[in-house]
């Protein structure tokens, strides 16, 4: 069994579990703070970051926050883990793990590696254990190029999305809110709109015209409609001009429930 306890001036920090160390050694946030998960004081975040930064990453590895039978989620992340290199790294502390990614030698291509033996909680738990300027260090090392029809992620550049929203879906309204957008050099990512309305139709005519406005100005971009992506995938099925499909994912089934998304609908 686990030994969740530290001294920290002085006093003693006793953890149920690593849930609950996790969730104690974050910053402050307002959300935490309405669950009643958050640190009672600073003095006990400090304590739970000691002992965040102590644990080895296979206790992360076996104590999942949601259990594998009973999270969809869990049993993605955990199918896809590479078990070669976990085992190499298995016996890490979170604090060495810290160590190696900030290392002046750890290079990309190490970072891209060592990320294929990690589980989500166990780059959770190293976040929680950098400063800001850590995170900037350690982010800058990555490269992860993504397409589709235009390239994000390239070494020196900085992708924009343009949300076009408008209360009524007025495609009037729409456009202008796109145009604007544009004059600031945004939406090279994509132009994309969360639409007030999610009917079929509703959403293949804001396909249509932010399409055509893209094809009439060849602006080099991709649209996309924010509605559920069975609605997306209704509409390209039916010949709207889709530039991408769009669909928020969460960290838990139960939450993905909520969105009315599962793994094999993905």
């Amino acid at each position: 069994m686990l030994k969740l306890s530290v001294t920290l001036s002085g006093n003693t920090y006793q953890f149920t579990s690593i849930k609950e160390v996790l969730a104690k050694a974050s910053e402050e946030k307002s959300g935490d703070k309405m669950a009643g998960i958050q640190a009672e004081s600073s003095l006990e975040r400090m304590a739970a970051k000691l002992m965040l930064s102590e644990l080895q990453l296979k206790d992360i590895y076996e104590n999942p926050v949601i259990p594998y039978e009973t999270d969809e989620v869990t049993r993605v992340i955990y199918d896809d883990i590479n078990q070669f290199v976990y085992k190499e790294i298995s016996g890490w502390t979170v604090g060495e793990l810290r160590n190696y990614i900030l290392s002046h030698k750890t290079t990309a291509s190490d970072l891209k590696r060592l990320s294929r033996g990690l589980t989500s909680e166990m780059i959770s738990a190293v976040t929680k254990l950098m400063s800001s300027m850590d995170l900037v260090y350690a982010s800058q090392k990555m490269r992860h190029q993504a397409h589709c029809n235009t390239t994000i992620g390239e070494p020196g550049r900085l992708a924009f999305r343009i949300q076009a929203n408008h209360p009524i879906d007025d495609p009037d309204g729409i456009i202008a809110s796109v145009k604007e957008g544009l004059s600031y050099g945004s939406g090279d990512a994509v132009i994309g709109i969360n639409p007030n309305n999610e009917d079929l139709e509703s959403v293949k005519k804001i396909f249509h015209i932010t399409y055509d406005l893209m094809q009439k100005w060849e602006i080099p971009t991709q649209n996309s409609v924010l509605a559920h992506v069975t609605t997306q995938m209704k509409a390209l099925q039916s010949g709207a001009p889709v530039g991408l499909l769009f669909q928020s994912l969460a960290g838990t089934q139960r939450a993905n429930e909520d969105f009315g998304v599962s793994k094999g609908q993905v």
